[in-house]
C-alpha cells in the first residue's frame, strides 16, 4: 500500500497550528462548561454534546470525529508504527513503540469513541484492557471480533467493570465467554467476517462513534473495505528495521493507483500524527439506533 500526500505536508509540520497542545487551559473553554478542574474533562463533555465550539488547539485533531460526513457514523482507525513502517520486532514486541504523548492520544481516543474493536489476534496476543486510564473520561464498550471463539473467558477486555463487552462472532460458532457479555452472530465468507457487516451491527446496538484500535490486519481489512472515515496513523522516530508491518492492502502494480487521501500533520510530544481524511472512499453504513 502506498499513501500519496501533497507538498504542503512539510509546512503543515512547521505551522504552529500543527504541534497539538495537550495542555489547553480552562480558560480557553466556555465559561458555563467550565466545572472541571481537568480541561480534556471539560472538552470531552462539550464533545459529545456537540453544540459548544471546541477549543480550537484541540478541534484541529478531534473536531473531525464528532459528526458523520457520510452517514451518522464515524469510523476512525489507528495505528502506531516506526519510521519504517513496523508496529512490532520480529519477536512480537510492541511495547511501547510510540511515546507517552502518542499513549495519551490513544487513550483521548477512546474516551471519545462509544466503542472499541479489536481483531482476536490483538485480544490473544496483548490481552489489552481497552480502557481509559491515562486521561479522565467515559468508558467505551469493548468490542472483539473472533469468528471461531478463540478468545478466553478470562481475557481482560471481557472484565466487567460495569461497561458493555461484546462478541462479535461466526454465526453458529460455539463460544463460552463469560456471564453478561453480549454475542452477535454474522455470516462469514472464507472465515471472514465483513467490516461493514460489523460496523451495521454495532449501529444497531447504538454505537456511533467507533475506533478500529487494531490489529494492522483489522485496520487494513476496514481500511481496504471503505469502512473508515479517519485514520490515525501515530509514528515513533524509531527504526526497528524488521518486524510486523503496519498496513497491509492488496498489492498494486503502478503507484498511481495508490490510494489518495487529504491528511493533517500535528507533532504530538515525540511522535508524529499523520490524520487521514477518508471520508471520500468510506461506504455508507446508516445510522445508530441510539446515541450512547
Amino acid at each position: 500500500m502506498i499513501f500519496v500526500v501533497g507538498w504542503h505536508i512539510v509546512a503543515l509540520i512547521t505551522q504552529p497550528h500543527s504541534v497539538f497542545d495537550f495542555l489547553v487551559p480552562t480558560s480557553n473553554l466556555p465559561l458555563s462548561e467550565s466545572v472541571s478542574s481537568d480541561p480534556w474533562e471539560d472538552f470531552s463533555n462539550i464533545f459529545r454534546r456537540g453544540q459548544q465550539p471546541l477549543p480550537q488547539a484541540w478541534a484541529d485533531v478531534f473536531g473531525p470525529l464528532r459528526k458523520g460526513t457520510v452517514d451518522d457514523l464515524v469510523i476512525v482507525g489507528q495505528i502506531g508504527q516506526s519510521l519504517d513502517g513496523r508496529i512490532a520486532t520480529e519477536s512480537g514486541h510492541s511495547k511501547y513503540i510510540n511515546g507517552p504523548a502518542g499513549l495519551l492520544h490513544l487513550h483521548r481516543l477512546r474516551a471519545l469513541m462509544d466503542a472499541v474493536v479489536v481483531g482476536v489476534g490483538t485480544a490473544i496476543a496483548d490481552d489489552p484492557l481497552l480502557t481509559v486510564r491515562k486521561c479522565a473520561g467515559p468508558q467505551p464498550a469493548r468490542v472483539v471480533i473472533d469468528p471461531k471463539g478463540r478468545l478466553g473467558a478470562d481475557a481482560r477486555m471481557f472484565a466487567d467493570n460495569g461497561v458493555r463487552r461484546v462478541l462479535i462472532t461466526e454465526q453458529g460458532t460455539c463460544c463460552a465467554p463469560p456471564p453478561g457479555i453480549e454475542i452477535i452472530g454474522l455470516p462469514a465468507v472464507d472465515g471472514q467476517l465483513a467490516p461493514s457487516a460489523i460496523l451495521a451491527a454495532l449501529a444497531g446496538c447504538g454505537m456511533r462513534r467507533i475506533l478500529i484500535e487494531g490489529g494492522a490486519n483489522t485496520v487494513s481489512r476496514f481500511l481496504s473495505a471503505g469502512c473508515l472515515d479517519r485514520l490515525h496513523v501515530m509514528v515513533a522516530p524509531i527504526i526497528l528495521g524488521a518486524g510486523g508491518p503496519g498496513l497491509i492492502m492488496p498489492s498494486l502494480e503502478r503507484a498511481d493507483q495508490a490510494l489518495r487521501m487529504p491528511m493533517r500533520v500535528h507533532k504530538v510530544g515525540d511522535d508524529v500524527l499523520f490524520d487521514c481524511d477518508l471520508s471520500a472512499q468510506r461506504v455508507a453504513l446508516g445510522i445508530a439506533r441510539k446515541s450512547t
